[in-house]
């Protein structure tokens, strides 16, 4: 059985992926790494109990953690997926001069991943 690893962040973008995540992990009959990277991203005081809900009632076996804790959260979530079949990110909308540039830790992510990588907005 292989492993979908997600970057959760709880916004609309990391719910986006959530919920990607869970029908790819039904669809390969994968487990479900969730990887929260809370800690970068300023939203250290957000609540992952709904996330955990909607885990719990998608009958997907899953797992949360943190990053292994280094500065850059795109390289946590490589590190962690070094074993992984997919990994699903969510991306912010861009202005359209921002659409030119990805943001960097998407870039690396993608990038640096060892496996397929999904990339979805909310």
């Amino acid at each position: 059985m292989g492993t979908v690893v997600v970057g959760y962040v709880p916004n609309p973008e990391g719910d986006a992926a959530l919920d990607r995540a869970i029908s790819e992990a039904r669809l390969r009959e994968s487990d479900l790494l969730v990887v929260d990277v809370r800690r970068r991203t300023g939203d250290e005081g957000a609540d992952l109990a709904p996330a955990r809900e909607r885990l719990t009632s998608s009958g997907v076996t899953f797992d949360v953690r943190e990053g292994p804790g280094g500065v850059d959260g795109a390289e946590d979530l490589v590190d962690v997926a070094s074993a992984a079949d997919l990994i699903v990110i969510g991306l912010k909308r861009r202005s359209p001069l921002g659409k030119l540039i990805l943001g960097s830790s998407a870039q690396r992510i993608l990038l640096d991943a060892p496996c397929p990588v999904l990339t979805v907005k909310p």
